[in-house]
């Protein structure tokens, strides 16, 4: 299988066979007022750069694929994050990095900055791991729809053996870490660690293979080899959502690039997966 064919700018086009929830998302305002944690509330120009702010404006995503380890690009201007993503990518050396950008604009009668219980309500949602279970992404080798992971579950610790229900927290602490074991019909049936962090105008969620991943019978991805990022912006009236995933593939001619396109794949399925998290907070 090959690669999907990219723009010159390095953009993936669009998929129209695939469901696109992200068609609530803004077409215009570029004004974006985050809430505390920031200092000066900047502009959406000035959190994802002029250009990718227009185009996100526009209500379109922005998706970026790299066969190698280079520096982010479509990174949001918080240090933080970007420290945090410079330093996995130090440790991991990746030979494919696959970045995202999504708005998620709120409904007009909870807009501004998220109140604590949204703020609660995000995170928890972005920790119920049980719902993973049976979400679809669009298979480039398939032409169609297929399931992301088969289960989903938390469990006790890096062994994978005990099930726990999601955790939820009333306030959401700086730091938690969890485990959860997912069954991917592509990746197999692997362990991973989620890491959590809070912050006043921003949630970090961030997942690592503690097993080895195999794309079928030809291993693909070794232990401790992938990492994903997702990093959620309050915005005032809608949320700037960041999602990077990075991974030290196999070397084996071809696999780095199916992998990249399943990779891309996967960041969509995930971001609309949040997206109806989302949902549950804000219109409900």
């Amino acid at each position: 299988m090959t690669a999907e064919p990219k723009h010159s700018d390095g953009l993936c086009p669009k998929r129209p066979a695939a469901p696109d929830p992200w068609k609530k998302l803004v077409f215009g305002l570029l004004l974006l007022l985050p809430a505390g944690g920031w200092g000066q509330e900047p502009s959406l120009a000035n959190l994802a750069g002029p250009e990718n702010a227009a185009i996100l404006s526009r209500g379109e995503g922005l998706t970026r694929v790299q066969y190698k380890n280079s520096p982010p690009v479509l990174i949001p201007q918080d240090g933080y994050v970007k420290n945090m993503v410079d330093t996995l990518a130090k440790d991991l050396a990746p030979t494919l990095f696959v970045e995202t950008l999504r708005l998620y604009r709120k409904p007009p009668s909870r807009g501004g900055p998220w109140s604590a219980p949204e703020r609660a309500g995000l995170y928890n949602q972005a920790l119920a791991i049980s719902t993973l279970a049976g979400l679809q992404y669009y298979s480039a080798r398939r032409k169609s729809m297929r399931t992301f992971y088969e289960t989903s579950t938390v469990v006790s610790g890096p062994d994978g053996k005990t099930p726990r229900p999601d955790p939820s927290y009333r306030d959401p602490p700086p730091e938690l870490t969890i485990y959860a074991r997912q069954k991917d019909l592509s990746f197999g049936d692997n362990v991973y660690r989620y890491k959590y962090y809070a912050r006043p105008g921003a949630l970090i969620f961030v997942q690592e293979n503690l097993t080895a991943m195999s794309y079928g019978i030809i291993p693909a991805v070794g232990k401790n080899k992938l990492r994903s990022i997702v990093a959620v912006y309050d915005a005032g009236n809608f949320l700037l959502i960041y999602a990077a995933s990075m991974a030290h593939a196999a070397s084996i001619p071809g696999l780095n690039e199916r992998v990249g396109v399943s990779f891309t794949n996967r960041a969509e399925a995930v971001l609309n997966w949040f997206a109806g998290q989302a949902d549950k907070v804000f219109k409900n």
